[in-house]
């Protein structure tokens, strides 16, 4: 039994876009000129259009039309649990290992904020619910692209007790937090814990990374705590990632590979 006809019209664009014949930006023919060539309804074509977006094929802009979707080279980020404890910890990471992939990362001068520690925050952090933390924001990209949002919360001690300030201005800390509070303040992660989930992303996600907010498109978001050489949680982060342009790697050691079984 042939697919309907919908099926027909979507893999006849698909197969026209894997091949090159329509390339990323291009323009798709008007509903109405499909329907002319196919000999069918405009709600036909619509669905085909829908299947489409649906795959991330296409977009459709509202009083422009539908074009093909820029193809996206995918970022590699690795969270093995010994890349980020050398020099300048994951801050540091970002850009080397960006540039490792040829590509061009740039971060957001952060910005700065005093809250009182709520939730899985204070308790990670192992503080009182209401001590005051420090969050500091940023957005990343690379390309120019969106690439991904982060939050990071310090207790606000680093500040007032061992002098920490830099944490508290919003200035970018070139060499990494974590390496200013080891270099600084004999403060030195010496391990993490990350907690991954997958969801949909919220409003203000979905507008900057570009997404639909229907779900089609999922993001990453890691929750990662850090612990200093006494085993004290001294920063968490939280970053979100949208699925579309991100793949993630963990390498093991060989030798704690073998030692695990």
């Amino acid at each position: 039994m042939p697919d309907p006809i919908y099926r027909q019209i979507a893999d006849t664009l698909r197969q026209q876009i894997e091949s090159g014949r329509l390339q990323a930006g291009a323009q798709l023919p008007t509903e109405l000129e499909i329907a002319d060539t196919w000999g069918t309804s405009r709600s036909t074509v619509r669905d085909a259009i829908k299947l489409l977006i649906a795959r991330s094929l296409v977009e459709a802009r509202a009083g422009q039309g539908t074009f093909v979707t820029q193809k996206i080279t995918p970022i590699v980020t690795d969270l093995s649990a010994t890349h980020d404890l050398g020099t300048g910890g994951e801050d540091a990471r970002y850009y080397i290992d960006i540039l490792r992939q040829n590509r061009t990362p740039r971060s957001t001068v952060p910005r700065v904020e005093i809250r009182p520690a709520r939730g899985v925050v204070a308790t990670e952090l192992q503080l009182e619910e209401g001590s005051q933390v420090v969050c500091r924001r940023q957005q990343r990209f690379v390309d120019e692209q969106p690439y991904s949002l982060q939050r990071s919360f310090y207790s606000m001690e680093l500040v007032t007790a061992r002098g920490a300030n830099r944490l508290i201005q919003a200035v970018d800390i070139t060499e990494g937090a974590i390496q200013y509070l080891r270099n600084e303040h004999g403060i030195e992660q010496m391990g993490y814990r990350d907690v991954i989930t997958v969801r949909t992303p919220r409003s203000a996600e979905a507008d900057f990374f570009k997404l639909r907010e229907d779900g089609t498109v999922a993001v990453f978001e890691n929750f990662r705590t850090s612990y200093d050489q006494h085993g004290k949680p001294i920063r968490i982060t939280v970053t979100v990632y949208p699925a579309d342009r991100n793949r993630f790697v963990i390498n093991v050691p060989l030798a704690e590979a073998e030692s695990g079984g």
